[in-house]
């Protein structure tokens, strides 16, 4: 399969696509309207041979997801909030500056506490839930396994939990038209809501398969690394998380670009648990998503080299 370089994402009633420097979000309004916004990050690291290091660059790519994820989730937001916000808006250019002051902060502390809460919830929590069997075992090993499996189990539950929700639901819907566009060009099809419905909601680049890869390379990573120190324990897993998630984005890199029979394996329970957080979209998502893609990626192009190639 043919790697085009461009990745989304799932926001309220819209998705954001993103390619290289470029990304656009697509939100359906309630009046139905499609708006598209276009912009430009250019990322946390300027430096293209530090960005681009094996490793390092999956840190900045997970640093620079969260960022951006949030910054695109407050503009699809917006288009939700109360009407009376109508009469709040600020209308001098201090104001408005004071305002926007005040957004990146929110932002800012909204992706700083994401980070701890996961920390805490994926990470801290099983690691004091394994050490009860401490009592049970003197097998370091073992332990570390029980650890990994109840935070995998914890994940799986979450995402199981929350997919439940009705709000959650039409934003995993919208995480299905994300993949299933850029499935269709990825396949040489033209994007057209037809051709976007034939096919698949997921893919082996998908964010839910990083997570996923991040739980299970950090089982080997702590079982392999032991301190009797609890607390050093502790602070090794904390600090290691850049690495996992370093490690876990070179195995997501390399399934995107390979259709090797153990790589495709490897990616199949990824792939599996994308169906709790990819849902089936309707036509107007597809189109949501279309528009998303068109305003950052060149598609007839790149489908017509596919079909020369072919």
């Amino acid at each position: 399969m043919r790697y085009s370089g461009i990745g989304g994402q799932a926001v309220m009633e819209g998705v954001m696509m993103k390619n290289q420097e470029k990304y656009a979000v697509a939100v359906r309004k309630p009046d139905n309207e499609i708006v598209v916004e276009v912009s430009e990050y250019k990322g946390i690291i300027q430096n293209k041979k530090i960005r681009n290091m094996p490793i390092l660059r999956g840190v900045f790519s997970f640093i620079e997801s969260l960022t951006l994820g949030i910054k695109t989730l407050t503009f699809s937001a917006s288009f939700f909030e109360e009407e009376d916000k109508k009469d709040k808006e600020p209308v001098t250019e201090e104001e408005k500056k004071k305002v926007k002051r005040q957004e990146d902060a929110m932002m800012g502390g909204t992706v700083a506490l994401s980070v701890v809460l996961a920390v805490a919830i994926f990470m801290v929590l099983p690691y004091y839930i394994s050490t009860i069997f401490q009592r049970f075992t003197s097998s370091y090993m073992l332990i570390a396994l029980l650890e990994g499996v109840l935070r995998l189990v914890i994940f799986i539950g979450y995402v199981a939990a929350i997919s439940m929700m009705p709000d959650i639901k039409r934003v995993y819907m919208y995480h299905g038209a994300e993949h299933k566009c850029i499935n269709c060009i990825e396949h040489g099809l033209d994007l057209t809501v037809e051709n976007v419905k034939k096919s698949s909601k997921q893919h082996k680049r998908c964010g839910t398969s990083f997570l996923l890869i991040v739980m299970v390379i950090s089982i080997f990573f702590f079982m392999f690394i032991h301190v009797d120190s609890r607390v050093l324990r502790l602070v090794l897993r904390l600090v290691l998380i850049p690495v996992i998630a370093g490690v876990s984005y070179e195995f997501i890199r390399l399934a995107g670009r390979s259709d090797n029979v153990l790589v495709n394996c490897l990616s199949k329970p990824g792939l599996w648990l994308q169906n709790l957080t990819t849902k089936e979209p309707d036509e107007d998502m597809i189109e949501v998503g279309i528009a998303s893609v068109e305003a950052v990626f060149d598609w007839k192009s790149y489908v017509e080299e596919i079909r020369q190639e072919g």
